[in-house]
């Protein structure tokens, strides 16, 4: 497009520079995310310094990010977007259960263990025995299915966070399920924690009045051949930080409940079943 650039034209004028052999899809996606930008900007009046101190935030939240830490991740994941885009990304059909955010602590490789075994290699925190089963949309088991599983310490730290503290691979383990679909190991009742608020992104969470903590949770990620891989969470019920969570994660479905079994073999009992959607398309109606 031809013209000069004026705050009415802004949005043609800028989109109009775009060649038309650019690939159809990026130029599709930064069209409209020029048009929304620019409507930002004019509906709150965006003054000159107000951007410049936005420029600053996102280049010191670019100046944070390690190997170890993603800081514009973590960015996304306070604005919901993260959030948003799984939900666009990822719909299930009706009964699967619900997907949330991977986190920033996944690590591949954790070891397989044996159904029963403790996942807890430190010996702190409440022990917890989590059971349940993998099922399909009809409830039926699905054998052969990978749970793969981490959760914090008792101090609310992944081993990854505390290399030199904790033993490699402290609360993390991949269990497969036998013919009737039930997973059970033990470990430790998860334990609520803020996520990192020593960056930029913590600075804009005590701007806003925001808490920085999660609520206490136990990650999965469930594969299975036949169907569609789950990244989730189970929450724990009762915690305080559910209704605000930093990072949106929270989905009632997920709450799962806790049980004290002072007689039994652990001090807590969480059983949840897993139903996972198939990996072709259903006439279910998503969520």
């Amino acid at each position: 497009m031809t013209g000069y650039f004026t705050p009415d034209r802004s949005v043609e004028v800028v989109t109009g520079r775009t060649s038309a052999t650019a690939d159809p899809r990026t130029a599709e996606v930064v069209a409209s995310l020029v048009e929304h930008l620019h409507a930002f900007v004019k509906d709150v009046e965006l003054t000159q310094g107000e951007w410049q101190r936005a420029v600053d935030f996102l280049t010191a939240t670019g100046r944070t990010c390690t190997d170890e830490r993603q800081e514009f991740v973590l960015l996304s994941d306070v604005l919901g977007i993260s959030m948003l885009v799984d939900a666009v990304a990822h719909p299930r059909p009706r009964g699967a259960t619900e997907s949330t955010v991977l986190g920033p602590f996944h690590v591949e490789g954790a070891p397989q263990r044996a159904m029963g075994d403790d996942i807890c290699l430190d010996g702190l925190g409440e022990s917890c025995l989590f059971e349940g089963r993998v099922l399909d949309l009809d409830g039926a088991p699905v054998a052969g299915a990978c749970l793969d599983v981490w959760s914090d310490n008792a101090e609310g730290y992944y081993d990854v966070q505390q290399p030199d503290v904790q033993p490699r691979w402290n609360n993390r383990g991949r269990f497969i399920t036998g013919a009737d679909g039930r997973y059970c190991f033990r470990g430790i009742k998860p334990t609520a924690y803020p996520i990192p608020d020593d960056g930029p992104v913590g600075q804009l969470l005590a701007a806003l009045g925001r808490s920085p903590y999660r609520p206490a949770h136990l990650h999965l990620i469930v594969t299975a051949p036949g169907f569609r891989p789950l990244v989730t969470h189970t929450f724990v019920d009762g915690d305080e930080y559910l209704g605000s969570d930093a990072v949106f994660g929270v989905k009632e479905s997920l709450i799962a409940t806790y049980t004290l079994t002072p007689q039994g073999p652990t001090t807590w009992r969480s059983t949840f079943d897993v139903v996972l959607a198939p990996d072709h398309p259903t006439d279910q109606p998503h969520q």
